[in-house]
């Protein structure tokens, strides 16, 4: 049985991407964390997307926790400031930490690792380690393409059903926060 979700990690870009729409909404849904009287949890870094929203989230009011690594640290990426910082030493260490403090996540547009952190949460999912739901903001259609490759990977016999996974998809911020809200409840 899931827990009320009051800590939501959010996994985003690096960078702002391509789009503007990406930092508006990254922005608008650092907001809601705080409106909403969740907490926060992301990388660390005060750069490009993941920076964007947790500085809305803290101007709102919401407790923001950074996870970074000993070796993004040293290569001294800025760590945003005001909020409570955990180091630890790789990326392994620091996706378990983000998934221990969070009870659900929110997947904005993002690269590499913001794919490699929503596919392990997927596959504790598949294999029953973990009920957390995964929350997209398909941003003009940004996981389109992901989620035509899940129907493929299903049709073709890889995956039992796409149901089997904890996952709730919005447009939109506020119809993101009124799923969470409905999925709290």
């Amino acid at each position: 049985m899931q827990k009320k979700i009051k800590t939501i990690a959010v996994y985003c870009g690096h960078q702002f991407g391509a789009d503007k729409k990406f930092r508006q909404d990254a922005i608008r849904i650092g907001t809601l964390l705080g409106e909403n009287n969740f907490n926060m949890v992301f990388g660390g870094g005060n750069v490009g997307l993941m920076g964007t929203v947790a500085g809305a989230a803290l101007d709102s009011g919401a407790h923001v926790i950074g996870v970074s690594t000993r070796d993004v640290v040293a290569k001294q990426e800025p760590v945003h400031d005001n909020i409570d910082v955990e180091i630890v030493m790789g990326v392994n260490e620091r996706k378990q930490k983000m998934y221990d403090l969070s009870d659900a996540f929110i997947i904005l547009p993002g690269g590499i690792g913001t794919l490699n952190e929503l596919t392990d949460i997927m596959t504790m999912q598949q294999i029953g380690e973990s009920d957390k739901p995964l929350f997209f903001l398909n941003t003009d259609s940004f996981w389109a393409p992901f989620a035509r490759l899940f129907v493929h990977m299903q049709k073709c016999g890889f995956i039992e059903s796409v149901h089997d996974y904890h996952i709730v998809v919005a447009n939109t911020p506020a119809e993101l926060f009124q799923k969470i809200i409905a999925y709290n409840h």
